[in-house]
């Protein structure tokens, strides 16, 4: 079963899906950019109802807290739209974290993320159906992301939620997982994450062999790396025999992003990025894959460790 925000459904009613996007966040605290904010409720359900109209059924809303989660908002929102949403658990990645986390270890961030999995979200009735987007900052894993990613291990092993996690510009994929990795994670429970970031084939590459998604979830993000370039990183996979490993979004965080400001908005992977996937050779069943095949074994709620 997959958990939504309006409760369970079965992998195959998750339909056409987005695997990791923002509708409200507030990353201003340090980023210290307005645009950073997306608070307008009206623009999220216009956003949500364009998504729909253009055969998106899912979104996985990864904001966590530290970030402005609204779960309660979430569950409205689907509500008023129909789509279907995930809301996450856990922390983003230093300096993003809430100062109550400051000095928490592993044990401390596993036994915070299994409460509100166990029990909602910050006292709501509404539960958590991925643990994420758990990060690292460029080219290293600081010491208290080590604990929050150890700490997101711990809470996915025992409750067989997936993990969902943030690379910055695609680095440290590879150390990710070999941590979940000996720590003993399944590795179809992980999803590393801004892998379309990652320039290095090879990198990208171990990640899959090792058993584990990637998300290829900044696309349309082209001032980081041009979609083109993403369209050859699939294909790539493709080749290798890796297309059931890929899962498509935008992961939209600015109101530059949305489309009343001027931006691409969330419909832009099914209107304009999977045609030219088409374009470049895959197939529809292909493109079924990427958008709900996968998704929908992504996000399936594996079988709960007893604790």
């Amino acid at each position: 079963m997959i958990q939504t925000v309006r409760g369970e459904i079965t992998p195959t009613d998750l339909g056409v899906c987005s695997a990791h996007e923002h509708l409200c966040i507030d990353l201003s605290r340090i980023k210290k950019d307005p645009d950073t904010i997306l608070d307008d409720v009206g623009g999220m359900e216009e956003e949500l109802r364009r998504f729909k109209a253009s055969g998106g059924q899912a979104m996985v809303e990864v904001t966590n807290d530290g970030m402005g989660r609204d779960a309660e908002l979430l569950c409205k929102l689907s509500e008023t739209t129909g789509v279907h949403l995930i809301a996450s658990t856990g922390f983003y990645k230093d300096p993003f974290l809430p100062e109550k986390s400051f000095s928490w270890n592993r044990e401390d961030f596993a036994q915070h993320m299994m409460n509100e999995i166990n029990n909602g979200i910050e006292g709501t009735e509404v539960y958590p159906g991925i643990i994420g987007e758990i990060g690292s900052s460029h080219n290293e894993i600081k010491p208290i992301e080590e604990e929050l990613l150890t700490g997101a291990g711990i809470a996915a092993i025992e409750t067989g939620l997936p993990v969902t996690t943030h690379t910055t510009l695609g680095t440290m994929g590879v150390e990710q997982v070999e941590l979940y990795s000996k720590l003993g994670l399944t590795m179809d429970q992980l999803i590393i994450g801004h892998q379309d970031l990652n320039t290095d084939n090879g990198r990208v590459l171990a990640v899959v062999e090792a058993g584990a998604f990637v998300g290829f979830d900044t696309i349309g993000k082209n001032n980081y790396r041009p979609d083109e370039d993403r369209i050859r990183s699939i294909l790539f996979l493709f080749e290798k025999g890796y297309g059931s490993k890929i899962l498509l979004s935008a992961d939209l965080t600015r109101k530059s992003h949305w489309h009343k400001h001027g931006g691409i908005g969330y419909d832009y992977v099914l209107n304009q990025f999977v045609p030219r996937l088409k374009e470049s050779g895959l197939s529809d069943q292909d493109i079924h894959m990427l958008l709900i095949g996968n998704p929908a074994r992504a996000f399936n709620r594996k079988a709960m460790k007893q604790i």
